[in-house]
């Protein structure tokens, strides 16, 4: 059933709907709609004059994806903003791509890179052990083996002994010793990080280690019980005690932590769900997108003013950095272009990172005295067509498919989405610094980070080569 429903999601790219999709960007690539056509009383607008919109649709209720944690499911004759259709597909407990499908690989012993010969015999290595990771997890449902990596797994314990390296020579220069040490870790994965952070501390720190409390937040029920469990079962010559692990949602805190703390964001910010806006291209007036859901489960993606607090509040705030949205520059060409025949009257689309909005609201609402450590992607290959859109893909016989529209069923497809950093950085001191700048935020890169903090000597290979150095060079770090 698995393979099957992949097969038909993967077909549905080539539907009549999909097809006058597709006639619509052979005409103009950033074409979205000729006229602004009225489907309900709240002003959504449709794609092109040439489709009408199903006068059914308005009679669809709207939900969010909080509204839906109780289906087993996904629903069908309902309306969602982008960022909730996104959220269900990742998070939903029941079908959610992370609840059922995700899994990180993770190797049971570390890489002794001073025996590896070169850069491409590491290759081979991972290769090999990710191959023999995925054959024993499902050998009837191959849709379903969703494995991937990280730099935490791949060069264990290095890689988390430079961010303790970082952590403990900050807590030093600004709390040691007048509060303790006090980490929050947001989706620890298999808690490799967390354990190898401790390690250090608790090897060459064993002063700061006594002070240290470690917190993991994680949405997912799956994974906090493995958290839990890891240390027993990878390790029980080295329990620490100093762990809590908290299963829910970042985005359902509602507890005031008045104790300075560093709050850590590893390859988190790029599954935060993003709503997609358009702008007329005279007005510049924005659109927000709504995704609807009919009777048989296909998708259609239609169009009205922006009326979503969330999106206005970022909106916004953007409005006071310097940053200028790419599909509104040139405004005179659009202009010029919107006399031609078949002009679109909407730019193209831009995905906007609302749910990172929240985030940084909750960590200025509950964490005042907090240090942010964020580390994710600043740019992906394969993206959809948009601004800062996201990579769709799946796993699938053994290869990954990538797909071309976010609308995808809900649980089967990552969804991942790059972050810009320079622009997350003013937006993050307007909300939790009133826009004051401070000197110590810094972003830098994965590389320019291990340089400083790692202990490269042991990510080297025989020849000379550190591929610690040379992996994941599409990273940033925001350290505040």
């Amino acid at each position: 059933q698995a393979i099957i429903r992949i097969r038909n999601q993967l077909k549905r790219n080539v539907t009549f709907s999909k097809i006058c999709h597709w006639w619509r960007y052979l005409i103009q690539p950033s074409i979205i709609s000729r006229k602004l056509t009225s489907a309900t009383s709240s002003g959504t607008i449709g794609l092109l004059d040439e489709i009408p919109i199903n006068p059914e649709y308005s009679t669809y209720k709207r939900y969010d994806a909080s509204q839906l944690t109780s289906r087993t499911t996904p629903p069908k004759c309902v309306q969602m903003l982008v960022r909730d259709f996104i959220d269900d597909s990742l998070y939903n407990p029941n079908y959610g791509y992370f609840s059922k499908q995700a899994i990180i690989f993770s190797s049971e012993k570390e890489f002794e890179f001073n025996k590896i010969k070169d850069n491409l015999e590491f290759m081979n290595l991972v290769a090999k052990m990710y191959k023999e990771h995925e054959v024993p997890l499902d050998v009837t449902n191959k849709a379903s083996r969703q494995v991937w990596h990280t730099s935490t797994e791949l060069f264990k314990p290095w890689y988390g002994y430079a961010i303790a390296k970082y952590v403990v020579t900050e807590y030093k220069l600004s709390g040691y010793p007048s509060h303790d040490l006090i980490i929050y870790e947001l989706g620890a994965g298999n808690a490799t990080l967390m354990r190898n952070i401790l390690d250090y501390i608790q090897k060459f720190e064993p002063s700061i280690y006594k002070r240290t409390r470690y917190r993991i937040v994680e949405i997912s029920s799956k994974l906090a019980e493995l958290q839990l469990q890891s240390q027993n079962v990878r390790n029980n010559k080295n329990v620490h005690d100093c762990v809590e692990v908290i299963n829910k949602s970042i985005f359902d805190w509602n507890e005031l932590v008045v104790d300075p703390c560093y709050i850590f964001a590893f390859e988190v910010l790029d599954n935060f769900a993003h709503d997609l806006v358009r702008y007329d291209c005279i007005t510049e007036k924005p659109y927000q997108a709504i995704v609807i859901i009919d009777d048989k489960g296909e998708f259609e993606e239609i169009y009205e003013p922006v009326n979503d607090p969330l999106i206005t509040r970022y909106l916004a705030l953007r409005s006071r950095t310097l940053y200028k949205t790419p599909v509104l520059q040139n405004r005179f060409f659009r202009q010029l272009r919107n006399k031609l025949p078949f002009s679109p009257n909407m730019t193209s689309p831009e995905f906007i990172p609302t749910k990172e909005l929240l985030f940084l609201e909750i960590l200025k609402d509950y964490f005042p005295q907090h240090r942010l450590i964020i580390s994710d992607f600043y740019k992906l290959p394969d993206t959809i067509r948009g601004i800062d859109a996201p990579v769709v893909q799946t796993r699938y016989e053994d290869t990954m498919v990538p797909c071309s529209t976010f609308m995808v069923s809900p649980g089967w497809f990552d969804i991942f989405f790059p972050t810009n950093f320079e622009l997350l950085r003013d937006i993050y001191l307007l909300v939790c610094h009133s826009g004051k700048a401070k000197e110590n935020i810094r972003i830098l890169t994965q590389r320019d980070f291990l340089k400083r903090y790692a202990d490269l000597e042991r990510t080297k290979t025989r020849s000379s080569e550190n591929p610690m150095l040379m992996y994941y060079e599409n990273v940033k770090f925001l350290l505040s």
